[in-house]
């Protein structure tokens, strides 16, 4: 489920109507402070909508903002660009959030078999509940001002040829056969996106934002790429391009499932073991040195370091899931706050391994040591803010279950 939020959320950032309003916001962008503030603004706002997008958006917005603003530092601006994933997993298409809300979902599976929620969760109480939107808030001023804040001066500043970042076209022959004319004609895109509107509308009418899980958040993509992309021939080659870079996520699950059946297994006492598996191990460590409220800060830190061994949102939720989860409701602490303190430090250290930047580094012919510098800054100061934001959840009192833990306890058994 995870690799079709890369590849619709790219196919549709490439769509010619999105490419043209990113030539239209570049063209707003007249001096290097207003350059890296625009690209890191608007890749942080289209990240939090689907992480797929917002990163082929920021990158495509670098290169354009490239071409059109003179004096603009490129190492920076693709920092710029790639700084706005931070927010992604606690975003609209953050896989735990989503997984925590789609029916049928094992939300975090424990030995035994068992389940820390036995419901699924409302992206109300994740997403878009208030101190998540305030922690994205103050990242979304905070990142931009100072990276901008932060250009080099004009003799320090990497520039870069406009030549090398030029577009290739991709020319779409309408063709003389029936075949070739239908998949170049608008007619069936337009049925099947109209098709997908109408029932969109009407499951949210519905369901609400209780309808938002990682099955419709993939739909909405791939109803809007059908209509932007106009024909069938267009969009097959915008899908085909985008799965090349789904490549790599694709082939690291089967290993993250080998992880966490390492992590859950037990040796039973009669061979030898304590019968009780690593997962169980870790979950009573945190639970020993934490309490509601230094335990999500504490879940967002190790999921952060988690993060350099199983870079992926998916992986590392069916690893620490099972670990975080359960020793979240023994300290009473909401399942909703425990997930979202995972999905935070998942994607708060992938700022400093910045593989998604890769493509647009090598059309500069620059390295990721050449943006390293300021992805540690982006790192350090949305680290701060998380953190902070998650103290004040737990000292608030926002993310203890209160009366309800009891209840919730007796979904899992360890």
């Amino acid at each position: 489920m995870i690799a079709p939020v890369l590849v619709l959320g790219n196919a549709f950032a490439t769509a010619p109507a999105v490419s043209k309003v990113i030539k239209a916001i570049a063209g707003t962008t007249k001096t290097p402070f207003s350059a890296i503030l625009v690209v890191t603004a608007i890749s942080t706002v289209c990240c939090f909508v689907n992480w797929g997008f917002g990163l082929v958006v920021g990158a495509l917005l670098a290169k354009e903002v490239a071409k059109q603003c003179e004096g603009v530092d490129y190492r920076l601006i693709i920092a710029g660009a790639y700084s706005g994933f931070v927010v992604w997993h606690a975003g609209i298409s953050g896989s735990i959030p989503l997984a925590l809300n789609t029916p049928g979902e094992t939300l975090a599976t424990v030995t035994g078999g068992a389940v820390a929620a036995d419901a699924p969760i409302s992206t109300a109480d994740t997403i878009f509940s208030p101190w998540n939107l305030l922690i994205c808030l103050a990242i979304l001023i905070v990142i931009p001002v100072v990276l901008a804040k932060i250009h080099p001066s004009p003799e320090e500043t990497v520039k870069i040829d406009p030549a090398l970042l030029k577009d290739d076209e991709t020319e779409f022959p309408k063709g003389t056969t029936p075949a070739e004319k239908i998949e170049n004609s608008i007619v069936l895109n337009v049925i099947v996106g109209l098709a997908g509107l109408i029932y969109l509308v009407l499951y949210f009418k519905k369901a609400g934002l209780d309808g938002l899980n990682l099955n419709t958040v993939n739909f909405i993509f791939l109803v809007l790429g059908v209509i932007f992309h106009k024909t069938p021939k267009r969009y097959v080659h915008a899908i085909g391009e985008a799965t090349k870079g789904a490549a790599g996520i694709i082939i690291q699950f089967p290993f993250y499932a080998g992880i966490q059946a390492l992590m859950t297994f037990k040796l039973a006492a009669d061979a030898g073991g304590t019968g009780n598996s690593l997962a169980i191990v870790i979950s009573d460590f945190f639970v020993s040195i934490s309490n509601t409220i230094t335990f999500p800060v504490f879940t967002f830190l190790a999921a952060g370091v988690v993060n350099f061994f199983v870079p992926s949102g998916g992986g590392q939720w069916s690893v620490q899931g099972p670990i975080m989860m359960p020793a979240g409701l023994k300290l009473g602490v909401k399942p909703a706050v425990t997930g979202m303190s995972i999905a935070w430090g998942d994607a708060w250290t992938n700022m400093i391994q910045p593989f998604w930047a890769l493509p647009a580094l090598g059309i500069a012919g620059l390295s990721a040591r050449d943006i390293m510098g300021f992805c540690v800054i982006t790192l350090l100061l949305s680290g701060i803010i998380i953190a902070i934001g998650f103290i004040l959840v737990g000292a608030l009192g926002i993310s203890a279950v209160g009366e309800g833990a009891a209840a919730l306890m007796t979904v899992f058994a360890v």
